[in-house]
């Protein structure tokens, strides 16, 4: 009799806890709470820093990269700012919005040098593409 209650609690006490557990996450998880901007955002800013911080790609040196992706306005975003100067005005916005999540880039970088980058590397990224290479 003792077992079968202590095996009936235990099964309970499993049953409990598999009802805690959270959902799968990653890129297309379903149920996840976030809107398609931030899922959109979260996969251009770490391709960004993986490739042009990370990487110590030399065209982002002069840079810091700022991360607000735990924007309350529904447009989640990230900045590149002068190096060390997070309070500086940005040089560049990279942010998403509504409810296709839509990755749109500005600022003065955009008319720089390295402007067709950008564009190319966000639109690769916001795409689904993580490479830090062009195509082609």
């Amino acid at each position: 009799m003792r077992k079968t209650a202590g095996a009936g609690l235990l099964a309970a006490l499993l049953a409990s806890l598999a009802a805690c557990q959270s959902p799968p996450s990653g890129p297309g998880a379903a149920g996840t709470g976030k809107s398609a901007a931030l899922r959109n955002m979260e996969q251009v800013a770490t391709a960004a820093h993986r490739c042009w911080f990370a990487s110590g790609d030399p065209a982002f040196r002069g840079y810091s990269f700022a991360n607000e992706l735990n924007s309350f306005s529904g447009r989640p975003r990230f900045l590149l700012v002068p190096k060390g100067n997070f309070g500086g005005r940005p040089l560049l916005v990279v942010q998403a919005e509504g409810p296709a999540g839509r990755v749109s880039a500005f600022g003065p970088l955009m008319d720089g040098a390295e402007g067709a980058r950008i564009s190319n590397d966000i639109g690769r990224w916001a795409a689904g593409n993580a490479s830090c290479a062009p195509i082609g």
